[in-house]
């Protein structure tokens, strides 16, 4: 189950659509079952056992919703090669299933990313006369036979695809590898595409994959400077020869779907603000990559915890889609660099690479503790926590009107532009969990429902329930200073001079907060974090796992 939740059919706009019954997951016991008996190594045995040696017909590359591009895919350069070998063509195929959007609660904004840039790589293919098709699989459990059907229709005979690492992707991927393993003149291959290095390649002295931050961010460093191969970029796909237009003119037909009523846009003001903020593509991805690197990046190692001034990339979305790659992202990094590695020269550089490297580490978590994609904490003793019922506080938290204003004006950004600041979403994610005391879950899919730039290995790891409480207060003076960050998201405020926005309620007289307009804070701090603290360890403490 590559899910943090199940499905629900409302609006990501209701917020009380995400209930308890949305938070099911498996018992400890099971998660340990599952991280003993490892779903990736049972792939890669799957893919191992298969013949590949057969003749080459019609060669597939199957696009999946993490490599949404032509340029630099491993999987869709070895198809194409391989298609060269034999007198067939290069067919790519998409699958498209409603139903995991539901269950994974993909927001309208990258609902409407993936579709957008989906439609420009078609036209960029069908340049080379490479079809792309769109399969639909209208349920879950159709899926793997919706792409038997598709390979057996068009006399595929080598079918390539880029890894997905969450436990129901693997799952699905077993299962067309083992129907593929009964055939005698059909194979199926997947290759690493997400990272850099492959999850699994960084282990400690012990020989176990790294799962600490700081020494993998290292090792990463150490290996990509000593085998600077695992940076090299592919070439995209050749054209197939003209008469594929002919021959697969079914395909070149090929229309893209429509979004499904719960994940469109509340109205087309949302779809063009959205769209504007996000453009979708390739072309649009390298664009924002090289103004970031010419106008943000030296500055960012100082500023980037500073949400005011936007010193983010902002390449998120294109990254967690696969619109461009991480290698791509990297190569220009390193030319403006002067070529050189990623920690040395520019201090910016090497702080934002860090934060890549970051998602290359989650990567290599999941696959090596897989229960973190199935509803669970990475420590299980967490789940042993009784969470509280306080769906006032829930609302709030949801609507950005807590009465703290660094946490409303982080959850007002998410609702406004479908992303939020890192530094905001960890402090976000803090008040729901500790001062709240609310089921870290339920957050974890606000933000999936809400985030075009949502992916499940991230989003996990950032929800990681832990005795960590961040201050709102002390944050937002911090990073924040002449709270700018706070005036444009909570205009409420804007009028408020020095350190009284950071903490309206709690540095203003009865009478001049109460002519503000904003609410008092749901809970105290101090109060809450106590409260949270001791509920931790009393309950961690009776855990059984």
């Amino acid at each position: 189950m590559s899910k943090r939740s199940q499905p629900h059919d409302a609006h990501p706009s209701d917020h009380s659509a995400i209930y308890n019954e949305d938070l099911k997951h498996p018992s400890p016991k099971r998660a340990k079952q599952i991280d003993e008996h490892s779903p990736f190594e049972a792939l890669q045995k799957a893919i191992s056992e298969q013949k590949t040696d057969h003749t080459v017909r019609n060669v597939l590359h199957w696009f999946r919703s993490k490599d949404v591009r032509a340029h630099d895919n491993r999987a869709l350069y070895a198809a194409s090669q391989k298609a060269k070998e034999g007198d067939g063509s290069l067919i790519t195929m998409y699958l498209h299933s409603p139903k995991d959007l539901e269950w994974h609660g993909t927001s309208p904004a990258r609902s409407d990313f993936l579709l957008e840039s989906l439609k420009l790589l078609q036209k960029e293919l069908q340049e080379k006369n490479i079809p792309m098709a769109i399969v639909t699989a209208e349920e879950r459990a159709e899926k793997t036979d919706k792409v038997i059907e598709f390979i057996k229709d068009n006399d595929i005979s080598h079918v390539y695809g880029n890894y997905e690492y969450e436990i129901d992707e693997i799952r699905r991927d077993i299962k067309v590898a083992h129907h593929m393993k009964k055939e005698k003149d059909v194979s199926f291959e997947l290759l690493h595409d997400q990272t850099v290095l492959e999850p699994g390649l960084l282990k400690t002295g012990s020989g176990t994959p790294m799962k600490v931050f700081t020494p993998y961010h290292k090792a990463w460093l150490v290996e990509t400077k000593h085998d600077p191969s695992h940076l090299e970029l592919i070439s995209p796909p050749e054209a197939n020869d003209k008469s594929a237009a002919d021959k697969f003119k079914k395909l070149f037909d090929s229309k893209l779907p429509s979004l499904q009523e719960n994940k469109d846009f509340i109205d087309d003001e949302e779809r063009q603000r959205i769209r504007s903020l996000w453009p979708a593509g390739h072309e649009a991805g390298i664009n924002r990559l090289k103004q970031f690197l010419n106008d943000k990046v030296s500055d960012y190692a100082d500023k980037r915890s500073e949400p005011a001034g936007d010193p983010s990339s902002r390449l998120s979305a294109y990254f967690s889609a696969g619109v461009i790659s991480v290698r791509e992202a990297l190569s220009h990094a390193k030319k403006f660099n002067d070529n050189k590695h990623f920690d040395e020269n520019d201090a910016g550089v090497a702080s934002w690479v860090r934060e890549i490297v970051f998602r290359e580490f989650y990567r290599q978590v999941l696959v090596a503790i897989p229960h973190n994609a199935m509803n669970l904490p990475q420590n299980l003793k967490f789940d042993n926590v009784h969470w509280e019922d306080d769906e006032e506080g829930w609302e709030k938290w949801c609507q950005g009107k807590t009465g703290v204003p660094w946490v409303d004006a982080g959850m007002r950004q998410l609702n406004t532009e479908a992303y939020m600041h890192n530094r905001l979403r960890m402090n976000t994610s803090s008040y729901l969990t500790a001062n709240l005391l609310i089921d870290y879950r339920r957050g974890e899919r606000y933000f999936a429902t809400h985030l075009i730039d949502w992916d499940l290995s991230n989003n996990t790891q950032g929800w990681e329930p832990s005795y960590t409480v961040f201050n709102p207060i002390a944050q937002a003076e911090k990073c924040d200073k002449e709270g700018e960050y706070i005036r444009k998201w909570v205009p409420e405020l804007k009028n408020l001079k020095g350190k009284d926005i950071f903490d309206p309620y709690g540095r203003l007289s009865k009478a001049e907060f109460e002519k503000l307009g904003y609410p008092k804070p749901h809970v105290d701090f101090s109060e809450s974090k106590k409260r949270a603290t001791e509920r931790f360890k009393k309950d961690l403490a009776a855990a059984v796992v």
